[in-house]
């Protein structure tokens, strides 16, 4: 048992605050979700919601944006901002005595952001240098370009933006961004570490007061992108992107499609590894991963290859994701379950984790996942129930996309 009390209060605002009181450590975290991602983005202005994740820590009611930076390292606040899917993310860890001053000071960049028109170009220059090395890094652009496709718009919009709408995004259609989005209902604030849901909420309430309003804006799903695909790249090297669909993060056999997943690729004793890299010697890196929008999944996969052997190694990666519903091994499941196991207890002395999870949590489930209920569910998994999941969500309906000197035949 991990012995940490979890409580949820709701604001006059909306704002859903989640603390976890973890007496052991002194350090205290905190992640801010907020409606205000890049699903959201206006359309043609994608990575708005990037740039407004920068503008927004630049200077804050009365202080200058290095007046708030000297606020931010008197109080040793290691501070994060980042732009998600479905959220403005705003995040920070420091001693648990200093937490209540944080979230004073994080109040004033919620509330009062001075968008200073003279920090805008180092902002667009900030979020087109990011883009910039997803395009000198094709690893990274294989599965940035793979999500755009196999979801629909806007759930596979990218939350870094797209060099080709930048140049439409402007300092007004930030604001406004901010000012349709950035708003406390639904929006929700995990907390963890060595203070009290009952100490906090004086300070939240001081702190959030004059935040009001929702997000009234509503998202509409469309069409999803092209099934094949080829990004011509002149190199010696294809990558090579795959996914097919998943359940979601939520699902009531979710940790079934997790250890699925685990057994293909976790860890140097996986399928992939195994199959496509070691014995074959196909390739230079391979892995897959689950990726979770809030009513469905994907599982991607990746690998990297010279262009002579592209298309042995695609042929051999779908080979192996369609032969996992042949049987799976008591000693795979019992690696994943060991590896689960030891992130479980790094999980548990991390407040910034912890923190992070209540938050998603509770976007995604509107309730709090305690660890010992995540160990119960990876204990109780076993190759049958593992194996059901696989044949009924069997690896098919390939969304593939490569990027190379030649298209490949999948």
């Amino acid at each position: 048992m991990t012995g940490h009390e979890i409580h949820h209060a709701t604001l006059d605002n909306g704002l859903t605050v989640l603390v976890e009181t973890m007496p052991a450590v002194k350090s205290a975290a905190f992640s801010l979700l907020i409606s205000a991602g890049s699903a959201f983005d206006p359309p043609g202005r994608n990575g708005t919601a990037n740039a407004l994740a920068d503008w927004i820590t630049r200077g804050a009611g009365d202080m200058s944006s290095r007046e708030l930076l000297s606020a931010f390292d008197r109080l040793g606040i290691q501070a994060h901002e980042s732009s998600t899917l479905n959220h403005l993310a705003i995040s920070g860890a420091c001693l648990s005595e200093n937490l209540p001053a944080a979230l004073r000071l994080y109040g004033q960049v919620i509330q009062r952001p001075q968008f200073n028109e003279d920090d805008f170009e180092a902002v667009m220059a900030g979020v087109e240098q990011s883009l910039l090395v997803i395009e000198d890094e094709p690893r990274q652009k294989a599965m940035f370009e793979l999500i755009r496709r196999c979801f629909p718009s806007p759930w596979g919009q990218p939350a870094e933006g797209t060099l080709e709408d930048l140049e439409r995004i402007t300092p007004q259609s930030v604001r406004d961004h901010y000012l349709r989005c950035v708003r406390p209902k639904n929006a929700i604030l995990g907390i963890a570490g060595n203070v009290t849901l009952d100490e906090l909420l004086p300070v939240l309430e001081e702190s959030f007061a004059n935040w009001r309003g929702e997000n009234e804006t509503v998202l509409k799903t469309g069409k999803r992108g092209v099934y094949r695909d080829h990004i011509s790249h002149e190199s010696a090297q294809t990558h090579i992107g795959v996914a097919y669909p998943a359940v979601p993060y939520g699902a009531d056999n979710y940790y079934q499609s997790w250890a699925a997943v685990n057994v293909l690729s976790g860890g140097m004793s996986s399928r992939l590894f195994t199959e496509v890299r070691e014995k074959r010697a196909l390739c230079y890196s391979v892995y897959a991963t689950l990726n979770s929008i809030k009513d469905q999944g994907q599982v991607l996969c990746y690998a990297g290859t010279t262009v002579e052997r592209a298309q042995e190694t695609l042929d051999v990666l779908l080979r192996e994701l369609v032969r996992l519903g042949n049987g799976i091994e008591e000693a795979e499941l019992a690696r994943c379950k060991a590896r689960a196991k030891s992130s479980l207890i790094m999980a548990q002395e991390s407040t910034g984790g912890r923190a992070g999870s209540l938050a998603r949590n509770w976007f995604y489930l509107g309730r709090v996942v305690t660890l010992d209920e995540v160990r119960a569910k990876i204990e109780a998994l076993t190759t049958g129930s593992v194996l059901d999941y696989v044949r009924s969500y069997p690896a098919k309906d390939f969304t593939i996309l490569t990027i190379g000197p030649e298209p490949l035949v999948g």
